[in-house]
């Protein structure tokens, strides 16, 4: 699901300030139910009340009433988040759904760049304590059958033994947060590359809801930005991945040009209760506040991205008639290196 896009998406640039929703795994055999969403929240006046001095060191008042003082990001080593979006519909509870969006986000402080490097879900490897390779996509069920809580640590352990990349946070969304952020902005602008006509796109009931819509740029709500990072029957997952990161700019430019950030950190305890049965993350507010500030300062030459397609990756059909992509693991150090940078190991 792209919409996991929506990271760190936020992290990725501000937005990260929504998903400081602390990743609790529930006693095993407790419940995992989610809970409807409240009614969503509208930012888009919000800059009325964003503190006048908005800069590293001033003390501000949150929605709910409590104060922070800002403090820029202090952490001298690599900072690197696994995003991923989860393939649960409405009325679906629980991490047991198979990720339909992969991401890391790393922040190199030193440097001042950040890297976002998308994973195909089919990616076919190891996962740790599986005799068998498995697709990318499914450490996530893995972990949850073997106890609840435990898919997202999983899936980060899989994702670190087979790039050797250290991965330190988890941030996970699901369809409902996605759109619930995106509408809360207003709705997303976007310049679309292509035109696209997807006529199977599946609808929340698990039957189909066409999407199509024209090249060029317009608005979309959260449930059409939806539908435009996640689609992929009019071309391939690979472009998929490249259309998550174009949500993931086209979030960054809207949230600074409109000076969004200040607000958002303001309301932040308010959209976290809009979103906080959708998100799960190992970050703290504490946490997330100072990194928005720290990648808000990236300049957009030191952001790079990368995709693990067809240069790095070949296809395979399965002795069980799967197709997959086979990790071309001699190439894969030098897209590591790109996205990342030279040390993307520590």
């Amino acid at each position: 699901m792209a919409a996991a896009a929506v990271l760190l998406i936020v992290a990725v640039m501000g937005l990260v300030t929504l998903f400081a929703v602390r990743f609790n795994p529930p006693a095993e055999g407790a419940s995992l139910d989610t809970a409807a969403l409240p009614t969503p929240v509208d930012v888009r006046s919000a800059q009325q009340i964003a503190a006048p001095a908005f800069e590293a060191g001033s003390t501000i008042t949150l929605a709910d009433g409590s104060s922070l003082t800002l403090t820029p990001w202090d952490g001298t080593s690599r900072l690197t988040v696994l995003v991923m979006g989860l393939d649960r519909r409405p009325g679906e509870s629980g991490l047991a759904y198979r990720t339909d969006t992969m991401m890391l986000i790393s922040l190199d402080p030193a440097a001042n760049t950040l890297g976002i490097l998308s994973i195909p879900r089919d990616l076919y490897i190891e996962v740790p304590g599986y005799s068998r390779l498995q697709r990318a996509n499914t450490p996530m069920v893995l972990g949850e059958l073997q106890a609840p809580g435990y898919g997202p640590t999983l899936a980060m352990q899989t994702l670190q033994y087979n790039l050797g990349m250290r991965i330190h946070e988890v941030v996970v969304v699901d369809f409902e947060a996605f759109i619930t952020l995106i509408d809360a902005l207003g709705g997303l602008e976007i310049d679309v590359p292509y035109p696209i006509a997807d006529y199977d796109y599946p609808s929340m009931d698990y039957g189909y809801d066409p999407f199509i819509i024209q090249a060029g740029r317009q608005t979309l709500d959260g449930a059409a930005a939806l539908k435009f990072a996640r689609t992929r029957h009019n071309d391939s997952d690979f472009e998929r991945a490249r259309r998550q990161q174009l949500v993931l700019f086209a979030l960054r430019d809207q949230i600074l040009n409109r000076d969004m950030l200040p607000s958002l950190i303001v309301q932040s305890p308010t959209l976290l209760a809009a979103i906080s049965d959708d998100v799960y993350t190992s970050l703290t507010l504490d946490q997330i506040i100072p990194l928005a500030l720290s990648l808000r300062d990236v300049p957009p030459e030191n952001i790079r991205t990368g995709v693990i397609d067809a240069n790095y990756s070949t296809d395979l059909i399965t002795d069980q008639g799967e197709a997959v992509l086979v990790p071309l693991r001699d190439r894969l150090p030098g897209l590591l290196i790109d996205v990342f940078g030279a040390n993307y190991a520590g």
